[in-house]
């Protein structure tokens, strides 16, 4: 498949951000090409539009599909496997934030309330103790929020997030 300039664009600029945000360049470009042009596509068809190995469209497909950000599907009269992501942006924003949460924040948590409890750090200065605890609660907070947020509706999330300022405003008492 030929990419148009708006589509290559777009996915090469996905790859980038990609590597931004600590993901393989072609694992955010194959997410992209799914989500720009909406249809399955099929690995030897991603592999040949982004002129990447067959073997790293594989690799990057695996990882995909550990996210949740892809689905294998079937085309009838095709026995090979097709991928497609969600073309709703607020079902792939729950989805990363959901994933992320579980593999880099709630382990963040989990250590932290190891070490709160353990024996050992009472042996650290109070400094130190009030610190990691604030961490803790901190994280605790942002977590519960974050949960909250993710089971809100599309229509809801997008008006909490656009009240943000005017929230901020009240709270210190500008408005």
């Amino acid at each position: 498949m030929e990419l148009s300039e708006t589509a290559r664009q777009f996915v090469v600029h996905w790859g980038e951000m990609g590597t931004a945000w600590g993901v393989n360049r072609t694992v955010a470009q194959i997410h992209a090409l799914l989500f720009f042009h909406g249809r399955p596509l099929h690995a030897d068809e991603i592999a040949q539009t982004l002129v990447v190995a067959r073997s790293n469209v594989s690799t990057s497909l695996k990882e995909l599909l550990n996210w949740n950000l892809i689905r294998t599907t079937h085309v009838l009269g095709d026995r090979r496997d097709y991928f497609e992501t969600s073309l709703d942006v607020w079902e792939l924003f729950r989805v990363i934030v959901r994933e992320r949460k579980e593999r880099e924040f709630d382990p963040t948590v989990r250590l932290l309330q190891d070490l709160v409890i353990s024996p050992d750090f009472e042996a650290e200065s109070p400094d130190t103790q009030d610190r990691v605890r604030e961490t803790l609660r901190f994280m605790q907070t942002l977590g519960s929020w974050s949960e909250e947020m993710l089971r809100l509706s599309p229509t809801t999330l997008e008006k909490v997030m656009k009240m943000g300022a005017s929230v901020q405003k009240f709270v210190r008492g500008d408005a």
